[in-house]
């Protein structure tokens, strides 16, 4: 039998499925198997399992060669919102209010909570020489937050309304500047503002580097001194088409969580070193331990508090005019099977005290504010 011959014999085999060719078809499998993983987080300590586990390969390890991790860093939650509603990325870590905002515009749809990443970790700093002694000082003040709408910004809007002070968008006398958290510095140092509430290690590096002191821990306004700063979100869509994907990361990031915690110094170093990779900074050692002090990283979401951050929004005007109904915001199924095959505890499940609606429009789930994710 001659070369076309036999070519177009194979050929008409291959066609009636009787013969295969495995090394062609083996590498076309792996290249339609090979899978994205589109990862967003800040260069924040209160998101040290992204900033170590992705930038030191531990993530990449854990997902292993059919999955190619593409990192994307944010300075602030609204910005990584905006990707994922957009599909930019698939998965975030993000501040509560940020998630619930997008949880919110997107009737519910596009974001799903899967995993917590930190408790604590937030601060409010002010100038030495802002004349700030008390809350009583707070009038014609100017302070800052990292973005409008986001976890501080939100805390902030409302520890000044629990104590009186409306913002000047609302008729008051107390400004609101959002800042990146790397210009909040110059802008203390300029004495063009008062203040600001910050993620750390931003706070602690305000605090020895910005003339400026501890104001308030925002753990003490919270039940045993812990709140979510940091949850894990994904599209649905990529949870329902990746669970796989999924499952891998939630086992490196718990194993991230466990390492970090059980070896601080070590992790400490670990994170200075990938924060001057993406930053071209590092924070020194004596401000970045007081900063891990004030913070606690867990994959526990801690449900409740971020329940009370969204009523918080909603009563500093980010919720539109009708509370919503986070009843569906978690899903935390790939976590528990997770923390179950580790032999740690499962996190419940059940949303008691989910719903925060009003019961008198449902319709008005997505009328939300134009700010809230900007």
């Amino acid at each position: 039998m001659n070369r076309r011959l036999f070519l177009s014999v194979v050929g008409l085999l291959i066609a009636g499925g009787i013969v295969a060719q495995p090394s062609i078809s083996n590498h076309t499998y792996s290249q339609v198997e090979k899978k994205v993983l589109k990862i967003g987080y800040f260069p924040n300590i209160n998101h040290a399992q992204a900033v170590i586990g992705i930038g030191n390969g531990d993530y990449q390890k854990a997902l292993g060669n059919n999955i190619e991790i593409k990192p994307f860093v944010f300075s602030a939650g609204p910005s990584a919102i905006e990707a994922l509603l957009a599909k930019q990325v698939d998965v975030a870590y993000v501040g509560p209010n940020p998630a619930i905002n997008g949880y919110v515009v997107s009737d519910g749809k596009n974001v799903k909570i899967i995993s917590g990443v930190s408790s604590g970790g937030a601060i409010f700093v002010v100038r030495n020489d802002s004349g700030i002694n008390s809350t009583k000082d707070f009038a014609g003040k100017k302070f800052a937050s990292p973005q409008l709408g986001n976890t501080q910004d939100v805390a902030l809007r409302k520890y000044l309304l629990d104590n009186g002070y409306k913002t000047k968008d609302k008729g008051g006398n107390v400004e609101i500047l959002p800042v990146k958290n790397a210009d909040i510095l110059t802008l203390l140092l300029k004495k063009e503002i008062d203040g600001a509430w910050v993620p750390e290690p931003w706070g602690e590096k305000l605090i020895k580097e910005g003339n400026s002191r501890l104001f308030l821990d925002e753990r003490t306004l919270w039940p045993d001194k812990k709140f979510v700063t940091a949850n894990i979100i994904v599209n649905p869509e990529y949870l329902q088409q990746n669970p796989e994907v999924v499952r891998k990361l939630l086992e490196a990031h718990v194993n991230e969580t466990l390492w970090i915690n059980s070896h601080k110094a070590e992790a400490l170093k670990a994170f200075n070193a990938e924060l001057k990779s993406l930053t071209g900074q590092t924070i020194p050692d004596e401000q970045l331990s007081e900063a891990f002090s004030r913070l606690e990283l867990t994959y526990d979401p801690i449900k409740q508090s971020l329940f009370k951050s969204a009523s918080n929004a909603f009563n500093v005007g980010f919720l539109g005019k009708s509370k919503p109904d986070l009843s569906g915001i978690y899903d935390l199924t790939i976590l528990n099977q997770v923390l179950k095959k580790k032999g740690l505890q499962e996190i419940d499940g059940i949303n008691v005290a989910a719903k925060l609606t009003d019961n008198t429009n449902k319709s008005a789930l997505v009328n939300v504010t134009n700010n809230s994710l900007h």
